[in-house]
């Protein structure tokens, strides 16, 4: 951490002058143990924070532009607060222009700032690199602004700013983990009421590992704003039919089940992995609970079949992933994680197999496919900061 805090000070300084009088904003990236895409039909989720995540090195400036240069892509852009536009040709000031723009509409007197911004969350791999990003700078814009927002809040503006800035209808889970996330626990979030639990993760017992298949498909964005469709689409066809049934969340598998061929495909299957994956939440939680992790790896495995099969947004590349890491030993289970289309598949594993793990999943998977993987071992980590 200090070494990245040195590179942030002397690119400040050489961006904008000496580093006296700033601050730094942090926020992790995150992994979902299991509970995908059922945030946005107000289900349960169960993610981690980790220890890859993005700082922001800032200072007010005095006037009504914000300065941003990009360690990660070496190059700076700018806007202006005042009339601010943002600027198509660079793709990741978006997320803080974003930010910047709902925490105005929110009433806060944001100001300009000068800052400079790095990151370690593998972009695009399903880990949250956008939230990380969004939640480090709202942080910084409100510090600077002497503004002081309850963290629910802050969650949910950063989610807005997703929404009508990034052009991705994600759920609440991404942004609430980076905010609320404490170490050595993992987050049961209820997506309905916007409430979460804390739940014990025995790192002392098993590791989560983290594979970066290297592979990033275009349709990611894109498709997920169609499987969001649908699910509503399956919401309204049950809420017509079932009393007191307002989204997928309310239904158990039975309803699925007693569908039949009423309801076209794809729309029943979105509805089924929605509706199952919410009670492999559930089932997960009392598997922690009781320390099973036997139980815990036998759910994930099932939460990547439903989403192979039923979601349809894993590929081929993180369903090799997941079958070689299943094929080594001290592996409990493995998924996929994230949005899917590419990205990461996260594993179980006991500890005093981790390093054998990690090193037969690289060669394996390298093999097959000419891609040298990625691959982290990540703990539950506290969630945002400022330092």
């Amino acid at each position: 951490m200090q070494q990245r805090i040195d590179q942030l000070r002397a690119a400040f300084a050489s961006t904008f002058g000496d580093a006296a009088k700033t601050n730094i904003a942090r926020a992790p990236g995150r992994v979902n143990l299991i509970g995908e895409h059922t945030d946005y039909n107000d289900g349960y989720v169960l993610p981690i924070a980790i220890d890859k995540d993005v700082l922001v090195l800032f200072r007010p400036n005095g006037s009504n532009t914000v300065n941003i240069h990009s360690l990660n892509y070496s190059q700076s852009a700018a806007f202006n607060l005042s009339d601010p536009k943002p600027d198509p040709s660079v793709q990741w000031l978006r997320y803080p222009f974003g930010v910047a723009k709902v925490l105005q509409e929110h009433g806060v007197a944001v100001g300009g700032i000068d800052a400079v911004i790095e990151g370690n969350v593998p972009l695009g791999g399903g880990l949250s690199s956008s939230a990380a990003i969004e939640v480090s700078s709202a942080l910084a814009f409100c510090s600077a602004a002497g503004a002081q927002l309850d963290s629910l809040t802050l969650a949910k503006l950063c989610q807005r700013a997703e929404h009508l800035y990034a052009g991705v209808k994600c759920g609440i889970m991404d942004q609430y983990v980076s905010i609320f996330a404490q170490k050595d626990q993992a987050v049961f979030i209820d997506c309905r009421k916007i409430t979460h639990e804390l739940v014990p993760f025995r790192t002392d017992v098993v590791k989560l590992v983290v594979c970066d298949t290297g592979v990033r498909h275009s349709l990611a964005a894109s498709e997920y704003n169609v499987r969001r469709a649908q699910c509503e689409q399956g919401a309204a066809y049950f809420a017509a039919r079932i009393e007191n049934v307002k989204n997928l969340r309310d239904l158990v598998p039975d309803d699925i089940r007693a569908a039949g061929n009423d309801l076209d495909s794809p729309v029943l299957q979105r509805c089924r992995h929605v509706v199952t994956e919410n009670a492999r939440v559930l089932a997960a939680i009392k598997a922690l609970r009781k320390k099973n992790m036997y139980s815990f790896g036998i759910l994930m495995g099932a939460s990547h079949e439903s989403l192979k099969n039923d979601y349809e947004v894993s590929c081929k590349e993180l369903d090799l992933m997941v079958n070689i890491a299943d094929d080594q030993k001290g592996t409990f289970g493995s998924r996929m994680t994230g949005g899917g289309f590419g990205g990461c598949a996260i594993s179980l594993v006991a500890v005093e197999h981790v390093d054998s793990f990690c090193k037969a999943i690289t060669r394996q998977y390298e093999s097959a496919t000419g891609i040298h993987p990625s691959v982290y071992v990540v703990s539950p980590e506290a969630g945002a900061q400022l330092l």
